[in-house]
């Protein structure tokens, strides 16, 4: 049975007459990397504020690390660490310096210190500008100290609040490849929040959909695409005997697609195994010989458009 890192049950907060968490429900297991995902305003910065301790919740039970959030807040902070969509990084010192800085905070030894420092400056690709004040590093550069400061204190649940806002999708990419490795490589588990869908898509285990202080959907990304009509199998042919034969097999529910020469159908499935091994078995059935067969599923921008009624952050900056 995989153990918890994060729960909360009936998380409630409001600020006078706006209620910006209304009963959320979450479940993180430990080792895994879990996004709650929601456009501005939905209240993925309180839910983290909450969960390590910064506000208190008005009501509602969470416990991080089998602590409880409200009543060992030590015990809490001794285990996470908390990497904001702004970074904690001194500017006027330099990325060596801002290291040796966070040992000092955790009341490391010096040489401990020292060596982990080099060590993070390797694991993020940082060792050219480690004696560089952090002020002449670009917004990736920066991101990436900002992670590495955080792990000074070995922290076994990792918050990361929109860690790539604002950086170019190069840079976001790189922080992509940190994330995953540190559950990868060292274990931890990954609560993160973003606007971003592309990031929740390649980087979570599990989602969350949050909007309006509610979750809405929870689920993998796989699992949140099946929610959406729209999914289909899409069989290619070369003859156009096979795709007559083809559409008497599956009736009308096989569509030709446009822009094909009339060589390509479109089977309605929910993008499942059992729904792709149900057509490939139809066609062995009646001899059909297929070119290629693909799934194609709603992506993550249908099912936050289907959700919360609005386009993604990506799709607003277009307009």
């Amino acid at each position: 049975m995989v153990n918890s890192a994060i729960t909360a049950r009936g998380l409630q907060k409001a600020y006078g007459d706006k209620t910006v968490l209304d009963g959320i429900d979450i479940t993180v297991a430990e080792g895994t990397v879990f996004s709650l995902l929601g456009p501005n305003g939905a209240g993925k910065t309180t839910t983290v504020q909450i969960l390590t301790t910064l506000i208190a919740a008005d009501g509602g039970e969470c416990t991080v690390g089998g602590h409880d959030v409200a009543t060992d807040r030590g015990g809490v902070r001794e285990l996470i660490g908390v990497t904001g969509q702004f970074a904690a990084v001194d500017e006027l010192l330099t990325g060596r310096e801002n290291l040796h800085m966070m040992g000092d905070l955790n009341h490391l030894p010096r040489r401990e210190t020292r060596a982990l420092a080099d060590e993070l400056l390797a694991r993020f690709d940082l060792v050219e500008a480690a004696d560089k004040p952090a002020s002449t590093y670009s917004g990736g550069m920066t991101r990436r100290l900002d992670l590495a400061m955080t792990l000074v204190g070995d922290p076994r649940v990792i918050f990361l609040d929109e860690p790539t806002t604002g950086l170019d999708p190069r840079s976001r990419r790189s922080i992509w490849e940190i994330i995953r490795g540190l559950v990868d490589d060292l274990g931890v588990t990954v609560f993160l929040t973003t606007q971003y869908l592309e990031e929740a898509d390649q980087l979570a285990d599990r989602i969350a959909v949050l909007d309006n202080g509610r979750i809405v959907a929870e689920g993998t990304a796989a699992e949140l695409k099946r929610l959406i009509p729209g999914g289909h199998i899409r069989i290619d042919f070369t003859d156009q005997r096979d795709v007559d034969a083809a559409q008497r097999a599956f009736g009308s529910a096989a569509k030709v697609v446009e822009g094909t020469d009339g060589l390509t159908l479109a089977v309605p499935s929910d993008g499942g195994v059992r729904s792709l091994r149900a057509v490939l078995d139809l066609l062995d059935a009646e001899s059909i010989e297929a070119g290629g067969i693909s799934v194609h599923t709603p992506n993550l921008d249908d099912v936050f458009l289907t959700l919360t009624g609005r386009a993604t952050i990506e799709q607003e900056s277009l307009r």
